[in-house]
């Protein structure tokens, strides 16, 4: 069973930053594509960000455009995603998501994912 690991959140106060990381050791599945996604009590998970195969394309939420920054290494295997100018309602449990090929938006489209890392934004 593949399973990605999340680290990095924390308490942190507003306009502060974060740097999360993402152990993804899937390169033997194949090419993919890598995303963040966020999720609070009650609510859908929510696209945050998302990375193409070599890094070279991004996506961002419109939420976080400006302020958060994905990246890949795949020699290590690693996604990144990096929080600057955090708010308040950037409060969510963050997870990291693969999925093959192409980027997607959605999270039913991803098929690996992390057990979620907590981020809160003290106003």
């Amino acid at each position: 069973q593949v399973q990605l690991v999340e680290s990095g959140g924390g308490l942190v106060q507003a306009g502060g930053s974060l740097r999360l990381s993402c152990a993804a050791p899937i390169r033997a599945v194949g090419p993919h594509a890598m995303g963040w996604f966020r999720q609070v009590p009650g609510k859908e998970r929510e696209f945050v960000a998302v990375i193409g195969l070599s890094g070279g394309s991004t996506n961002y939420a419109d939420s976080v455009k400006g302020r958060f920054t994905i990246s890949r290494d795949n020699v290590k295997d690693m996604a990144y995603l990096q929080m600057n100018s955090l708010k308040p309602e950037d409060t969510a449990v963050y997870y990291c998501a693969a999925r093959p090929w192409v980027v997607e938006l959605s999270s039913s489209k991803f098929d690996f994912w992390g057990q979620g890392t907590q981020v809160t934004v003290l106003s």
